[in-house]
């Protein structure tokens, strides 16, 4: 895949707003793009967006149906804040959703997403000229900021707020105002490349995955940032060979991952051991697709796959990533990296293992 047309495509994806368990705006567009490719799609109970593809010999006999199929998931959910109260002066405060950091986002554009209105405004720290009489003093000095010392400023009235269906419960997002990715030579930079970047590769795999020897279903999932839900859900009911999660991996000095364009298979992670048998399997997929694979066990991560076959859902789990710098912050990572993902789970799809 041409990297302008990957950065392009990851942009889009960036800026459909999805934060957990609000999800509409990405899961319109996904619908859209499955559906132009000629693909069965559709949302399930758990607001996970799948796209099937048949197998080969899907429903030429009786048992087809029955048959265990091939899922790859790539999470399209966002990590973000959640109203917790609604004060005086427009000020709304918030907490975080899934594994977010107010000092990540630093003081700038947020969009609160309203029941009837996206309301934008200010997340807040307060001034830097005091004295250690006030309590934004030890931020500068002692602690990081936290979401207790922080508020989105709205200069709007109760009544305005009301309005535009700001409640507790409300979800906060980086603000598009300054959401659109960066390019920086084969490397993208934005936030949300966990998991939007995953997602793309669902929609290129979507258009060159012709004939799978297996019914394979391309799952984005929903709510994967608050524990997973929407994979535990399509995994409980619906039987699978493997279960394959696509990922940010992180980049850092404690993990022999090079930055560049190879990807990372997972051996294990912080919620156990992935499936020695299909990691074989794709790194055979890898070889012959003539993909260079990096091989890591992490500690501080999970996916849907592991957490899937942790809690017996997948008997058979798996998770290929791409090297990624600021993971969960203001991300980069490489083009080729993510791009390369995609003739890996092909030549998986295609082959027929025993």
């Amino acid at each position: 895949m041409p990297y302008d047309d990957l950065f392009q495509q990851i942009s889009d994806l960036v800026m459909c707003h999805s934060p957990s368990g609000v999800e509409g705006e990405v899961d319109a567009y996904l619908l859209e793009r499955f559906r132009g490719l000629g693909l069965e799609a559709w949302l399930d109970e758990a607001g996970n967006a799948i796209a099937k593809i048949p197998g080969r010999n899907s429903g030429k006999q009786p048992d087809d149906a029955a048959r265990p199929g091939i899922a790859i998931t790539g999470h399209k959910d966002e990590i973000g804040g959640i109203v917790k109260s609604i004060g005086e002066a427009g000020r709304v405060q918030v907490r975080k959703l899934g594994g977010a950091f107010p000092w990540v986002y630093g003081e700038g554009v947020v969009d609160l997403l309203g029941d009837r209105t996206t309301l934008s405004g200010i997340l807040s720290f307060g001034s830097r000229h005091v004295s250690h009489e006030s309590p934004q003093k030890a931020q500068q000095e002692d602690q990081p900021v936290r979401w207790e010392d922080a508020w989105v400023e709205t200069k709007c009235s109760l009544q305005e707020l009301e309005a535009a269906g700001i409640r507790p419960g409300t979800r906060m997002v980086v603000g598009k105002h300054r959401k659109r990715p960066f390019r920086l030579g084969d490397y993208i930079a934005s936030y949300t490349l966990d998991n939007k970047a995953s997602v793309a590769i669902l929609l290129e795999l979507a258009r060159v995955l012709k004939e799978p020897a297996l019914d394979t279903y391309l799952v984005a999932s929903a709510k994967e940032e608050v524990g997973a839900v929407g994979a535990l859900y399509f995994s409980r009911n619906r039987s699978l060979a493997a279960l394959i999660a696509l990922e940010i991996c992180p980049l850092s000095s404690e993990y022999p991952i090079a930055d560049g364009e190879a990807p990372v298979l997972l051996s294990q992670d912080g919620y156990g051991l992935y499936d020695e048998g299909l990691n074989q399997e794709l790194r055979q997929s890898a070889e012959q697709a003539g993909v260079p694979l990096q091989l890591a066990a992490i500690s501080g991560f999970g996916s849907d796959a592991s957490i899937a076959m942790k809690m017996g859902h997948a008997a058979r789990a798996a998770c290929l990533s791409f090297p990624t710098q600021n993971t969960h912050g203001y991300e980069i990572a490489h083009l080729g990296a993510i791009a390369n993902c995609v003739p890996v789970l092909q030549a998986y799809c295609e082959t027929d293992w025993p």
